[in-house]
């Protein structure tokens, strides 16, 4: 993937920043622009126009690197899940999400093992589990957006987040 100098702050190919919430019991997903794969604070901003019952879900793929599931409810609880401390190296994004999460970048030697950071119970009152979340997370066969596409699933939101996806052409 594309090392963070020679980036620049763009976007890469097939990074998506998508928005899920649900009124009336059904939910909605939206893309929000792809700068927000790169701008933490935006993201966060972005979440909170997006009155819900249940907060705005903010799903967040970089590459075939990491994912970003932040949920907001209101204007001041905000949860984050970091699926990778390692990204924080590369990525300036990660790396405002350690900060959001008071966490150090990890040290060189703590750099050849993947593990998440933050709230592993962020969708656990959706249905979905620490154990699961982590267990996708950590699972190295899947790509960010594969175990996006299964959160998605898993939550009941999967068609909502397919045709999000499909509009990115």
């Amino acid at each position: 993937m594309t090392e963070l100098d020679e980036s620049d702050g763009l976007p890469g190919e097939g990074d998506f920043a998508a928005v899920a919430y649900r009124e009336d019991d059904l939910w909605d997903v939206y893309l929000l622009p792809e700068a927000l794969t790169r701008d933490f604070k935006g993201l966060l901003h972005a979440l909170r126009q997006q009155p819900s019952i249940s907060g705005a879900i903010g799903l967040v793929s970089v590459g075939d690197d990491f994912f970003i599931i932040a949920r907001v409810y209101g204007h001041d609880n905000v949860s984050v899940f970091l699926s990778d401390v390692t990204a924080s190296v590369d990525w300036d994004v990660a790396r405002e999400v350690l900060d959001f999460l008071d966490i150090d970048v990890p040290d060189d030697e703590d750099l050849d093992q993947v593990l998440p950071a933050g709230d592993l119970s962020i969708l656990a009152d959706l249905g979905l589990e620490e154990m699961e979340l982590g267990a996708l997370a950590g699972d190295l066969d899947l790509y960010p957006d594969e175990v996006l596409a299964s959160v998605s699933e898993r939550l009941g939101f999967q068609q909502a987040f397919q045709r999000a996806l499909d509009t990115m052409g």
